[in-house]
C-alpha cells in the first residue's frame, strides 16, 4: 500500500517513550513497556535504594493532572494559513508572525521546530483574579474547585464556607501555564534559554512549576527588574517598584552566557603609561588574604625599596611565579619603580562579556513608563498599550544568549516588544536572528483610541509596529542590510479532508470531474495554504522558507524548501511523471494527490516506484530518508 500523508502532527508521548527505550530497549516486551523492569534498570544505574514513601515535595493543584494530559494531546482539525498581505518582503525575510491560541500554535510548530529555538521570552498574563482570555476547556468549574479543596463533597454539599478560593485563584493560572511551558521547553536547542517576566503573585508557582519541567538544576536565575522609579502614594503599605524574571536552561551544562558587552567607561580605566607592546593594562593588588605563609616574602623594588604584604595578607603568587612575572613584564613598581607592585591586567586578556548581575535596573534596561513612552512616540501620540515592555530589556536576555543567526520565539508577544528588540540588535551587531511571533487576536475594547483607530485587535496593532519599527530603522541606515520584513500566518481550520470521501462511499469518480477538489479539500481552500499544512507534517521544514511555482510542470504542482514537492494538479499523467523524474536537482519528497489518479492504479503505483528509486538513488550510499506519499 502506498504511504498516505496523516492528520497527526505530533506523537508527543510516543517521542519520550522512543527515548526512554534507547537508553533501556530491553524494557520492550512483546511490544509493551515493562515498568518494573525499568524501575530495576533505574536502580542499576544509580545505585541500590529503599522504598520511599508515596508524599514528596511538588506543587499541585486541582486541575494539575489534565494541564499534563494537555500538553500531551496531538492537534488536530487546525492549520495555519498564510496572510501574504499582511506581511512585509515575504520572499525574503525569515521572520515569522503568528495569530492564534499559543496552545494550539506551539503544537502546530513542535514537530518542525524541536530543538530548534536558542532562546524563548515570555511576558504571560499576570494573575490578577480576572477571567483569562486562553479559554481552555479544562479550567476547572467553583464546584470542582471546592471538591479538590475538600469544601464540598462530591454530591455536591458545602462543608464550609469559602469567601475565597486561593486553589481556584492560582489553579486557573497555573492550568493555563503548564501546558504551554511544557511544549515551550521541546522547542528550545540543547544550548537553549528561557526568560519569563512575572509579578509577585505568581512568582512562586512559576518557579516551581518550572523546575518541576525544566529540572530545578537547570535553574540560572531569578532577576528582578526595577519596572518603576517613583513610588505610588496611594499605596497603603508598600509601592511595588520591581518584577521578576525567571530564567532557566533546557541544558545548563551546554547553555553558555554571552555577557554584556563592556563599555567606554569600563575600557577608559585601561591606559599603557610603559607602551607595552600588549596594549593598554590596568593594576591589580599583588595582595590578597588570608595569609599562605609561602607567599610572604619580602620584594627589593627597582628603585630599591623593600616591601611586605600588609598585616594579615600575603602576595597573590609565589616567589618562582613573581619572578616570572616580572620576566614577563607584568609587575608595576610605578614610573619611577619605587611603588608598592601590582599586576598587569591586559584588555585584551580580559574576558569582554561582563557577567550579568540579577538586578537590572531601569537606568540600564528601561521601566514601564520609559516603554508606554516609546511605543506611543511610534504611533504618533497614540497610546495603544498600557504596561509595554521595554525594547532594551528584552534585548539584554537576547545579548546573554543568543548567537549570530539564533531563533527566538515569544508566544505571548503582546505589543510585538521582542521583534522590536532582535530587529534593532541585528542592526547594532551585524546579526541575522530571527523571530517567531505568537499572539491571541485579543479584540480592543469598542470604546478605545485603537479600536476607533481601525485596530480590531490586538495583532493588528502588534503588526504595525513591527512594520514601523522596520522604517524607522530603514530610515536612519539606508544601506541596512538587517531582515526588517515578516511573513505572518493565522490559525485556522484544517484544509484537508483527511478522510477520503470515496472511501466512505461520499463521493465517486463522476462527482470528482465536476469538482475534484471537493475530493481532497475544503471549499475555498488556496493552494499555499494546504501546501504549509502539509509541510507542517514534515521534518525541519521551517516556514520562512522559500514556495515557488514550478510552472513549467503544471499549474498546481509547488516546490517548498527546495526539496519537497507537492503535485496539486486534478489529474496524473505518464507525461507529467517524465517532467517530475528530470527535475535537477531531484527533491527529496513527492507528494500528490490520490484522487488525481483516478482509477489507474497501474499509473499511481508505477509512479510511487519510478520516483521513489530515482530518491534512492539520489542518496547515494545515506540513507533515503524520504519517498512519494499521498493524500
Amino acid at each position: 500500500m502506498n504511504p498516505k500523508i496523516t492528520e497527526q502532527i505530533n506523537d508527543i508521548k510516543g517521542d519520550n517513550l522512543k527515548k526512554i527505550i534507547q537508553i533501556f530497549p530491553n524494557i520492550l516486551k512483546d511490544g509493551m513497556i515493562d515498568f518494573e523492569e525499568l524501575r530495576e534498570e533505574l536502580a542499576e544505574e544509580l545505585g541500590e535504594f529503599e522504598e520511599v514513601s508515596k508524599e514528596k515535595f511538588e506543587l499541585t493543584w486541582a486541575g494539575k493532572k489534565d494541564a499534563k494530559k494537555k500538553a500531551f494531546e496531538d492537534i488536530t482539525g487546525k492549520t495555519l494559513n498564510y496572510i501574504q498581505e499582511d506581511g512585509v518582503d515575504c520572499s525574503n525575510t525569515k521572520n515569522i508572525y503568528i495569530e492564534g491560541d499559543n496552545l494550539d500554535v506551539l503544537k502546530l510548530l513542535r514537530r518542525n521546530y524541536y530543538g530548534a529555538v536558542k532562546l524563548i521570552y515570555i511576558d504571560p498574563p499576570y494573575n490578577t483574579g480576572n477571567d483569562f482570555i486562553y479559554h481552555d476547556n479544562y479550567i476547572m468549574s467553583r464546584e470542582l474547585s471546592d471538591i479538590s479543596e475538600g469544601n464540598r463533597d462530591e454530591l455536591g454539599e458545602r462543608y464550609v464556607i469559602n469567601r475565597e478560593s486561593q486553589n481556584r485563584f492560582h489553579a486557573n493560572w497555573l492550568n493555563m501555564m503548564y501546558p504551554r511551558l511544557r511544549l515551550a521547553k521541546d522547542l528550545l536547542s540543547e544550548d537553549g534559554v528561557i526568560f519569563i517576566s512575572i509579578d509577585d503573585v505568581e512568582q512562586e508557582n512559576l518557579k516551581l512549576i518550572c523546575d518541576e519541567i525544566f529540572g530545578g538544576y537547570n535553574f540560572l536565575a531569578q532577576i528582578v527588574w526595577e519596572r518603576a522609579y517613583a513610588p505610588v502614594n496611594l499605596k497603603k503599605h508598600f509601592s511595588e517598584s520591581h518584577d521578576y524574571i525567571l530564567c532557566y536552561a533546557r541544558n545548563k551544562d551546554a547553555a553558555e552566557c554571552n555577557g554584556l558587552p563592556r563599555n567606554d567607561e569600563m575600557n577608559g580605566r585601561y591606559s599603557n603609561p610603559d607602551n607595552d607592546p600588549r596594549g593598554v593594562w590596568k593594576s591589580s593588588d599583588l595582595s590578597v588574604g588570608p595569609v599562605v605563609p609561602e607567599k610572604v616574602y619580602e620584594i627589593t623594588t627597582p628603585g630599591g625599596r623593600k616591601v611586605m604584604p600588609p598585616s594579615g595578607y600575603c602576595w597573590r603568587l609565589n616567589k618562582e611565579k613573581f619572578e616570572e612575572y616580572v620576566k614577563d613584564n607584568r609587575i608595576w613598581f610605578g614610573a619611577e619603580g619605587k611603588n608598592v607592585p601590582s599586576i598587569k591586567r591586559f584588555l585584551s586578556e580580559v574576558k569582554q562579556g561582563i557577567t550579568p548581575m540579577t538586578i537590572w535596573k531601569y537606568q540600564e534596561v528601561g521601566h514601564s513608563q520609559d516603554a508606554t513612552k516609546s511605543l506611543k512616540k511610534l504611533f504618533g501620540g497614540k497610546a495603544y498599550f498600557d504596561y509595554p515592555k521595554p525594547v532594551d530589556l528584552v534585548k539584554r536576555c537576547l545579548q546573554l544568549y543568543t548567537d549570530r543567526d539564533s531563533l527566538v520565539l515569544d508566544f505571548f508577544s503582546g505589543s510585538g516588544t521582542t521583534a522590536q528588540a532582535v530587529m534593532e540588535l541585528n542592526e547594532e551587531t551585524g546579526g541575522e536572528c530571527r523571530f517567531i511571533l505568537v499572539q491571541l487576536p485579543e479584540k480592543t475594547a469598542r470604546k478605545s483610541i485603537a479600536y476607533h483607530d481601525g485596530y480590531e485587535n490586538i495583532c493588528e496593532i502588534a503588526k504595525e509596529r513591527i512594520r514601523r519599527v522596520g522604517v524607522q530603522i530603514r530610515q536612519e541606515n539606508p544601506d541596512t542590510d538587517t531582515d526588517l520584513g515578516f511573513r505572518v500566518f493565522r490559525a485556522a481550520d484544517t484544509n484537508i479532508k483527511w478522510n477520503s470521501l470515496m472511501d466512505t462511499g461520499q463521493l465517486d469518480f463522476t462527482q470528482i470531474e465536476t469538482a475534484p477538489d471537493l475530493a481532497d479539500f475544503m471549499p475555498g481552500a488556496k493552494d499555499t495554504d494546504i501546501v504549509y499544512e502539509l509541510m507542517l507534517r514534515q521534518n525541519d521544514a521551517a516556514l520562512s522558507e522559500t514556495l515557488e511555482l514550478l510552472s513549467d510542470i503544471g499549474n498546481r504542482t509547488y516546490l517548498y524548501a527546495g526539496a519537497y514537492l507537492v503535485c496539486l494538479e486534478t489529474e496524473i499523467t505518464e507525461e507529467l511523471t517524465d517532467r517530475l523524474a528530470g527535475l535537477v536537482p531531484l527533491p527529496v519528497k513527492f507528494i500528490f494527490r490520490d484522487s488525481a489518479f483516478k482509477d489507474d492504479i497501474a499509473l499511481k503505483d508505477e509512479t510511487f516506484r519510478r520516483l521513489k528509486a530515482l530518491t534512492e538513488k539520489n542518496a547515494g550510499d545515506g540513507k533515503a530518508i524520504y519517498t512519494v506519499e499521498f493524500i
